[in-house]
């Protein structure tokens, strides 16, 4: 989905210098389910400390910076989240409430 928001965003991964020629080439390579996975515990880590983010500040900057380092815009951020939540609308079907998503 997130290319489908935004094709722009494929050359952003990158993998050993490799230039992916598709989204789908992208989504099947080994580094960039690799990647989805540290997404995905990162968003468990701020899930699980909602009441105390401060714990991750640090760490979340870091991130952050390196994004940064390597051309990602705040702005894209806004289509990750909008595919993020495609996703768990699709996953989570009619469980996937006005509540669950906010």
């Amino acid at each position: 989905r997130l290319f489908d928001l935004d094709p722009d965003l494929l050359p952003l991964f990158q993998y050993n210098y490799k230039q992916f020629a598709s989204p789908q080439e992208c989504l099947s390579a080994p580094e960039f389910l690799d990647h989805i996975r540290k997404v995905m515990l990162v968003i468990d880590a701020a899930v699980s400390h909602l009441e105390n983010l401060s714990c991750l500040e640090e760490y979340l900057c870091s991130l952050g910076k390196k994004h940064q380092a390597v051309g990602v815009k705040v702005e894209s951020f806004s289509t990750v989240g909008e595919s993020l939540l495609y996703m768990l609308e699709k996953c989570l079907g009619t469980a996937f409430s006005p509540d669950v998503r906010e």
